[in-house]
């Protein structure tokens, strides 16, 4: 195909919030951009939005962002590969000046891995972040097989995945998850044997201790207190009560090809928040929703253009 010099993308140009920076280049005056001899260039279909995007865009992690890497010499991936993947290897560190709000965008083909063809572009687009910080933080807890596992905001992008890889991937025995009482449904949809209404139940005072806590909410003072003695607490959210830890991502290709069959066979299902998927013109839209704190599964934005 035709590779055009130019495309339709989202930017920003300064720190500040998404309503005052973002802004959309429909006039193609941002350049298509090059590409390493260790990546690929994607044609982008489907994107999600994270919350560490919105920090991003705020100036949260200045003093660790970088301009972008450009340049190809690949061996495993072809021209016309539909792939999917986190673009950043590091999301904290050495971030890309070009994310995938854009047309295109570049990739190390580390990165990647094909697309589980049972699944649609906007349920690919919501897994590569959530899924490899769902894995990896489930993985550094060591076997699971015959252990229980609580997930802190289980109806969430990455909760939702750890209910499910707990389950199907790591084998653990027993799952719960909290959730607002709205939700309790859903989570019982995934998979749990246990769903915890944080509305009303407290965390300090479940009648069960767990092997496992995740935390994706930010509450690890909380969550080390439902955990057994001896067990293990995972937060996701920037600081962490000891002796919970704190697990940064790192983007894996091998980890998403690990996974594929788990995908491809239904076990693990990716979801999709039903607001969306959102346009590419509505992105300012989707980061508002996105802060609400109330999407279920990922907020997505299909089809880019």
């Amino acid at each position: 195909m035709e590779i055009p010099t130019h495309m339709k993308a989202w930017m920003y140009y300064e720190y500040g919030s998404f309503t005052d920076v973002l802004k959309f280049d429909e006039a193609k005056t941002t350049s298509v951009p090059q590409v390493k001899d260790d990546q690929v260039l994607i044609k982008v279909v489907a994107a999600a939005l994270n919350p560490i995007d919105a920090k991003r865009m705020t100036g949260f992690f200045e003093p660790t962002d970088s301009p972008l890497p450009v340049g190809a010499q690949v061996k495993q991936l072809k021209v016309g590969d539909e792939v999917y993947g986190n673009i950043n290897e590091e999301p904290l560190r050495d971030t890309k000046q070009f994310g995938s709000l854009a047309e295109y965008t570049a990739v190390e083909e580390k990165l990647l891995a094909l697309r589980p063809k049972n699944l649609s572009f906007p349920e690919v687009a919501g897994l590569p972040l959530a899924i490899e910080t769902a894995y990896q933080g489930l993985e550094r807890c060591g076997p699971l097989h015959g252990k229980s596992v609580l997930v802190l905001g289980g109806a969430g992008g990455v909760g939702s995945l750890v209910i499910q890889l707990a389950k199907h991937v790591f084998g653990a025995s027993r799952v719960a998850a909290t959730s607002s009482s709205g939700k309790l449904e859903f989570l019982k949809s995934l998979g749990v044997d246990l769903a915890i209404d944080y509305t009303k139940e407290s965390l300090e005072d479940l009648p069960e201790k767990f092997d496992v806590v995740f935390d994706g909410i930010g509450q690890s003072n909380k969550a080390v207190k439902a955990m057994k003695e001896g067990g293990n607490v995972v937060g996701i959210i920037v600081e962490v009560t000891p002796p919970a830890y704190r697990m940064i991502v790192t983007s894996d290709g091998s980890v998403l090809e690990k996974l594929n069959p788990f995908l491809e066979s239904g076990k693990v299902k990716p979801i999709v928040d039903s607001k969306g998927p959102f346009p590419f013109s509505q992105v300012a839209e989707a980061f508002t929703y996105l802060k609400t704190g109330r999407a279920t599964g990922k907020v997505v934005i299909y089809p880019i253009p």
